[in-house]
């Protein structure tokens, strides 16, 4: 990570609000005593400043506020549920409260951002499946706490979660090796994340893995799609119409996937006697489905980030960076394609 600026400290915040430092204090730290304009004035020179207290000079006699904020992007999505439930269950027992902020649309994630409602809250910030700007990131580093991703990747923190392209890697290989060749992907992004990557991990995963195989990448067989069934189900759409439609396709959730089979069926055709198709996650509705997958094992992601979290608290030296393997979960939604030589 960079190196930080100078310091910030309440003596530069009471100049630039024109009060006293005992008046920063008492108004940063809740207490009474502040009228709403001042402490509205103090609030702002903080923000400008990039000023928060020091959990440690906040804390009662220095001691550890024993709670962890989760950050998250939509609690009603199953893998970010799952995550949390998991996180929170290791966590509250090692001793530990959980705050949570879930950021669901732009605003919500800009003012948590800008706000920064946890800081001199909690012990460690833990950032559920959210891809992180660089300016998220700083503002983050402002908390002076700990910070760990859990379920995706981020630049100078530690994280655990899957290895993206190995998963990609799987379930093109899987289609490969039943004999398809025009191989399709549903590259899905989550439209209420602004800085959600343009070519994802798992989309290099796919191009990579198709290279490997000297099969040649048709840039008509990707598309994108949001993240819900019905953009699936549009976006599978859209393969059906080309000249050429694929024989299998590669989608980068279940949801997606199953949005996907549902288009198909529509259209008359078979899955997967005409099409093929393959997720990942090994969501709950893939095994009531049937539905071929790649497995994300999202309680076992949680629980050691947990542990990672909880290492890392208590000053013990850990591997920061952890990649939990994930395997192919073969169903009833890939074949060999019709054209193959038996």
């Amino acid at each position: 990570m960079s190196s930080p600026g100078p310091e910030i400290n309440m003596k530069d915040v009471a100049g630039r609000a024109g009060v006293a430092i005992s008046t920063v204090s008492r108004a940063l730290s809740g207490a009474p005593g502040v009228s709403t304009a001042t402490r509205t004035r103090i609030e702002a020179a903080a923000a400008e400043l990039g000023y928060v207290i020091s959990p440690a000079a906040s804390n009662l006699a220095g001691g550890a506020t024993k709670r962890v904020a989760i950050v998250v992007p939509h609690l009603a999505r199953w893998i970010c549920a799952a995550m949390v439930e998991s996180l929170e269950v290791r966590l509250r027992a090692a001793g530990f409260e959980i705050l949570i902020y879930q950021v669901e649309d732009a605003d919500a994630r800009h003012r948590f951002f800008a706000q920064l409602p946890a800081r001199r809250k909690v012990d460690a910030v833990v950032v559920v499946c959210l891809p992180v700007s660089d300016a998220e990131r700083a503002r983050l580093d402002l908390m002076g706490v700990q910070v760990l991703a859990a379920g995706g990747q981020m630049v100078d923190y530690p994280f655990v979660c899957i290895d993206d392209f190995e998963a990609a890697r799987q379930a093109v290989d899987h289609l490969v090796l039943l004999g398809h060749r025009r191989i399709a992907m549903i590259d899905a992004y989550d439209e209420e994340i602004v800085d959600w990557p343009r070519e994802s991990i798992r989309h290099d995963g796919y191009r990579q893995a198709l290279a490997a195989r000297s099969i040649e990448v048709d840039d008509q067989l990707t598309v994108r799609s949001g993240w819900g069934g019905e953009a699936a189900a549009a976006a599978m759409a859209a393969l059906l119409s080309l000249p050429e439609p694929p024989t299998a396709v590669f989608a980068h959730s279940d949801e997606v996937a199953l949005g996907a089979v549902r288009t198909i069926r529509r259209a008359g055709l078979r899955v997967p006697e005409d099409l093929s198709v393959i997720g990942i996650d090994d969501h709950p509705f893939a095994a009531l489905t049937d539905l071929t997958t790649i497995e994300q094992p999202v309680a076992l992601i949680a629980t050691q980030a947990a542990e990672l979290l909880l290492d890392l608290l208590g000053g013990v030296a850990a591997r920061t960076q952890v990649k939990v393997p994930t395997r192919l979960v073969p169903r009833a939604t890939t074949a060999r394609p019709r054209d193959a030589l038996v």
